[in-house]
């Protein structure tokens, strides 16, 4: 099966503006941008067939066009990573067997996850999308739970049927448990991390859907694939001890470092 990694990366992020050009410097000082270094990410993937930076920007395009990306330019109105990629996939003459959302704020996301969304479609042909869920350690929901009780929206959480079609997806922690939990103890809540696989058909019909009301108030492009009856794979993955973070406010970039440096990556 034919596989495309796309990357969407827009220059006129609400929270931060130029986001894909940001520098990030590596464990021997190097510094190279958040789109580069996805990129390079989207490069580590085994199995893939061709990968290309989907953007509506000329200078992301110049920039990635510098260190040696394919770019598809998509249009302006594109509201969030699915619609560039099924965007970008259709301009590629919409031939790929299984298209991959590898968000352009990502640059630290293992390639096994990839990898796993990938084989988990293949296994599955009655999914139609597949998204990575790593089960919580202790520390990581106390952490959800006081981003919650303060008032910030922490990472998104999933829950999943016994064969492992997404049920929902939300900002808040679910599902609801009372127990306390030690650092390093595993919890029946599951992280979810914004990487995508999809068959070709179900991210051509997504653009022409209507923003559901879920998606409107959770403000997660994947909740539209459940409103319109789309069957959700969750593809349970494991950290292997690798650090990972989303590239969202400048706040972020001191961390990303600070985890680049621990891992070695340069």
């Amino acid at each position: 099966m034919s596989v495309l990694i796309a990357i969407p990366a827009r220059y006129a992020s609400t929270r931060y503006p130029g986001k894909p050009l940001v520098g990030l410097t590596g464990a021997t000082g190097q510094a190279q941008s958040l789109i580069e270094r996805s990129w390079r990410a989207a490069k580590s993937v085994a199995g893939v067939d061709r990968v290309v930076v989907a953007t509506d920007d000329d200078r992301i395009r110049t920039a990635s066009e510098a260190f040696g990306a394919e770019v598809v330019m998509t249009s302006e109105a594109c509201a969030n990573g699915t619609e560039r990629c099924a965007e970008a996939h259709a301009a590629l003459g919409g031939s790929f067997d299984i298209v991959v959302n590898l968000q352009g704020d990502a640059p630290l996301t293992p390639p096994w996850f990839v990898e796993g969304l990938i084989e988990g479609l293949k296994a599955a042909p009655e999914a139609e999308i597949a998204t990575p869920v790593l089960r919580c350690d202790g520390a990581t929901l106390n952490g959800f739970l006081a981003d919650r009780k303060a008032g910030r929206v922490g990472g998104t959480t999933a829950v999943f049927g016994a064969q492992h079609q997404g049920l929902y997806f939300s900002k808040e922690v679910i599902p609801y448990t009372n127990a306390t939990y030690a650092d390093d103890a595993d919890t029946p809540v599951f992280h979810h991390v914004g990487v995508y696989a999809y068959r070709p058909d179900a991210l051509a019909s997504y653009p022409d859907w209507p923003v559901g009301p879920l998606e409107q108030l959770e403000g997660l492009e994947q909740l539209r694939f459940l409103e319109n009856g789309r069957h959700i794979l969750c593809v349970e993955v494991a950290a292997r001890g690798r650090q990972f973070w989303e590239l969202n406010n400048p706040e972020d970039v001191p961390r990303i470092e600070a985890m680049m440096a621990e891992m070695g990556i340069e």
